[in-house]
């Protein structure tokens, strides 16, 4: 009943032709034909390494797809979780005090409207062609303030997951708290943020706002390498969020030699961070959702199994920048 993996991300959106066009514009997803479902739901499945998203709109507006969109906007509205025994993990997680939001399809109450799904494990496919994309690196997720510590109960307890590492991030005067969750087999990593409300309200704040509650900020996905990744999307028009010059100064103090050059990383933006395993690279790209909410991340592991804990400050130092952007 263990959770092994993360088949799927159920993605609900206001047109799914629309977004999954710029998904394979922009980061060479496949997308296999389009279905409608007899209620009028069009789906459109994308799949890139072992990625897979589900993408999902309805015209109708009664429609629970049309209902997410209206209230979120475009977002993650359900993870499915690969399980060794479906019902089990869903009877486990009942025990635990998970709400049951469909006992037929494996489905409870997460985070806010972002649903969690039991499934069986994907079954063995024949590989893709090596692309930018390998997999789903983590999940970011914000929840109001003072949810945090349940948050972290909730997927130890009913999910079977171990807290892995935690930190209280300041950035000017705000701040925020996180907690990262991780399944037994290291493949689902859930990272979980909570704002301070003590001190400035901030980009938190605005995602729990503008999302109206508690879901996913971001996915990560893995790539084999960054350099050529970030370089393709941005040939093929994706804008990626800046990082001063001085970050790039102080690598060489920081690490001395990296696995990637310095030169190339203060040319690209990528930021990189190391621990006893190795190095790891990550680049964030710039949200182009209209209640700036939702928003990709890319990262490369060179050996390392953390997650960016020295670069946590420069993200939403660099995500601040670019609200203060659009505000002008």
């Amino acid at each position: 009943m263990s959770i092994q993996s993360i088949t799927h991300v159920e993605f609900h959106c206001a047109d799914a032709d629309k977004t999954a066009a710029g998904l394979c514009a922009d980061f060479d997803f496949t997308a296999d034909a389009p279905e409608t479902a007899p209620d009028g739901a069009r789906t459109i499945r994308l799949r890139q390494g072992s990625i897979r998203m589900h993408l999902a709109s309805a015209a109708d507006p009664g429609h629970p797809v049309a209902g997410f969109v209206a209230r979120h906007g475009d977002g993650v509205a359900a993870l499915a979780l690969a399980c060794t025994d479906p019902q089990a993990a869903l009877e486990r997680a009942e025990r635990h005090g998970a709400r049951v939001l469909d006992r037929a399809g494996g489905l409870i109450a997460g985070f806010g409207d972002t649903a969690l799904r039991f499934v069986p494990p994907r079954p063995a496919e024949p590989a893709d062609e090596p692309g930018l994309l390998d997999a789903l690196d983590h999940v970011a997720i914000c929840v109001p303030a003072g949810e945090l510590a349940d948050a972290v109960r909730f997927c130890e307890a009913a999910l079977g997951f171990h807290r892995i590492f935690g930190e209280y991030i300041e950035v000017g005067r705000q701040a925020m708290d996180s907690s990262v969750v991780q399944s037994a087999s290291g493949e689902v990593t859930f990272t979980l943020i909570e704002p301070d409300t003590t001190r400035r309200p901030g980009q938190i704040d605005e995602f729990l706002a503008s999302h109206d509650g508690a879901g996913v900020q971001h996915l990560a996905f893995r790539t084999g390498d960054i350099a050529t990744a970030v370089r393709t999307a941005r040939a093929n028009g994706v804008e990626f969020l800046s990082t001063p010059g001085a970050y790039f100064d102080a690598l060489a103090e920081r690490f001395g030699e990296t696995a990637i050059p310095v030169e190339t990383l203060r040319d690209l933006h990528v930021l990189v961070d190391q621990d006893h395993g190795g190095q790891l690279f990550q680049i964030f790209v710039r949200s182009t959702h209209p209640r700036r909410t939702y928003f990709l991340e890319l990262i490369e592991r060179q050996g390392a199994g953390t997650f960016g804990t020295a670069n946590i400050k420069a993200l939403y130092e660099a995500v601040e920048r670019q609200s203060s952007d659009a505000a002008v």
